[in-house]
């Protein structure tokens, strides 16, 4: 009786002898293997903790964690990504509609802020700031000489707060300070809403952000009561954004219970996206403008209107971007926008362009891959690597590398020489225009018309200036390609002062007047 009352002391000494003799054997004779599954997340979790614990430095761990967040993503997809919570904020602020700062557009010349323009009624034009005033301090922080980036930190803060801003102003021998509170600022998707001609009205949509249906159904009321009776819809350079934003503009234009399009993933079921028939333009004729920067949301626009045979697609192929990002939020405010789905056009295709993962610089090079191979000069060019589908009327169309306009438009390049592409691509032209509108900004805001400001800048003599002016910066001067592209100077001179001294829809209203995807759109109208 007494020795079996000692049975179960014995069994659990002995157990508590076999864990530590195990983990002693463990410990020294298998080379300090964790004893677990190392597979998954348990895998990193226990390296992270094993470089915390005995690596032969000291780590800042988190810095060691955002580091590897961005890598371990790039190895899914190009569009999957790690936002740091201290860019989180900024990386929304141009699908929000709004964030809060001065309500100046700027640029950086010769390192110093140069104020393009102030938004009507914000802060920096209630306390007198002006277009062509220098901005050189921000509180006491010197902005001379830093980033674009580092500009807009400082002059970005919570709605209310001040900020005092030294600016040296032409003419004025003193620097001005201003004490400008920070308020609201919009974020303005429609670059252009306006008529063109003959009752076309024109709309062009830089991206797909929070207020874009409503900025797009207020304009599109304007026009209607300026009397469009067509509409050209420009979506070209346009990345995206929100995808039931692209749904509803989709859904102004189509009848009732039409696909608009599809989502579908591994962990997500298949999701149809229709038209509920109570869209405002069902029946005005419509063209839609794309090229190879028009990506995502501006593809499923472009994709359900082209497949349900309801608009006229012209341009050049678009960027080729059908993946889905779902944004999940950490504690300490940093993203991940996360693929979890792709999206398919009402015919049924996938319109993402082959990626390999891991190899995100080769993917963004596809786009230069295509200009050197001619795609965006001949339509015989085209790679389409996907297979066939059927618009609604039975017309052919193809997945897997972006949207095939219905019509192509090449690039124009009959007067492009390499003393314009220096020009250009040195900063010459910009520089020049910049300085120009500075020296004669008084003159340039007191005409009132596009018109009126173009004819008073042909007769200025502009070409002829700007050549003596860029040999003085080492552009030796050839006459010959200066006469041959003597209308791509005239015209990238004239459009980049406008672009300074004017609103964005003047300058577009400028270009579009010889834009050949523009003038095409028009044609197809008229046929």
């Amino acid at each position: 009786m007494k020795n079996s009352r000692l049975i179960p002391l014995l069994m659990a000494v002995s157990t508590v002898l076999g864990i530590v003799v195990g983990t002693f054997y463990a410990n020294h004779f298998s080379g300090n293997r964790l004893s677990i599954i190392n597979t998954g997340s348990n895998k990193i979790n226990y390296l992270l903790q094993m470089v915390d614990n005995q690596y032969v430095d000291t780590v800042d761990m988190n810095d060691l964690v955002e580091q590897a967040m961005p890598k371990i993503l790039s190895e899914l997809d190009p569009h999957s990504m790690y936002i740091p919570s201290t860019d989180a904020e900024e990386a929304n602020e141009d699908l929000k509609g709004s964030f809060s700062g001065v309500g100046i557009s700027f640029n950086m010349q010769k390192d110093t802020v140069n104020v393009m323009g102030v938004i009507p009624g914000g802060p920096a034009e209630k306390v007198g700031i002006m277009p062509g005033d220098r901005i050189t301090r921000a509180d006491t922080v010197n902005l001379i000489g830093i980033s674009q980036h580092d500009v807009i930190r400082h002059l970005k803060g919570q709605k209310g707060t001040v900020v005092r801003l030294t600016v040296v102003r032409r003419g004025r021998r003193q620097p001005l300070t201003f004490n400008v509170v920070r308020g609201d600022i919009p974020v303005k998707s429609i670059d252009a809403a306006y008529i063109l001609r003959d009752h076309t009205g024109y709309i062009r949509v830089k991206s797909f952000g929070e207020q874009t249906y409503s900025e797009f159904m207020i304009a599109m009321a304007q026009l209607r009561v300026d009397g469009m009776k067509n509409l050209i819809l420009d979506l070209r350079g346009n990345r995206g954004g929100y995808m039931h934003i692209a749904i509803q503009m989709a859904n102004e234009f189509l009848q009732g219970h039409q696909l608009i399009v599809y989502t579908q993933g591994r962990k997500s079921p298949r999701e149809d996206y229709y038209s509920d028939g109570r869209g405002s333009f069902q029946q005005l004729p419509l063209t839609v403008l794309i090229d190879e920067g028009s990506a995502s949301s501006s593809e499923i626009v472009a994709g359900a209107l082209q497949d349900n045979d309801r608009a006229t697609i012209i341009g050049r192929r678009s960027f080729g971007k059908g993946l889905v990002q779902q944004p999940m939020e950490f504690k300490d405010g940093s993203v991940v926008r996360l693929t979890i789905a792709r999206y398919y056009t009402p015919s049924g295709r996938c319109i993402q362009k082959p990626y390999q993962p891991g190899h995100d610089e080769d993917y963004e090079n596809e786009l230069i891959e295509r200009y050197e191979r001619g795609e965006y000069f001949t339509q015989d060019s085209i790679q389409q690597s996907g297979p066939a589908y059927k618009t609604r009327q039975g017309r052919t169309v193809y997945g897997g590398g972006g949207i095939t306009p219905d019509i192509f438009v090449p690039e124009d390049t009959s007067a492009l020489t390499s003393y314009y592409r220096e020009a250009v691509f040195d900063g010459h032209i910009r520089q020049f225009a910049f300085d120009y509108t500075d020296d004669n900004r008084s003159t340039l805001q007191r005409l009132t018309s596009v018109d009126e400001l173009e004819r008073h800048l042909q007769r200025q003599g502009l070409l002829e200036r700007f050549a003596a002016y860029a040999e003085t910066q080492g552009l030796r001067r050839r006459n010959l390609m200066l006469y041959r592209s003597r209308h791509l100077f005239e015209r990238a001179i004239i459009g980049s002062i406008i672009y300074n001294a004017r609103p964005i829809e003047d300058y577009i209203k400028y270009y579009n007047e010889e834009d050949r995807t523009v003038l095409r759109a028009l044609q197809v109208f008229e046929e």
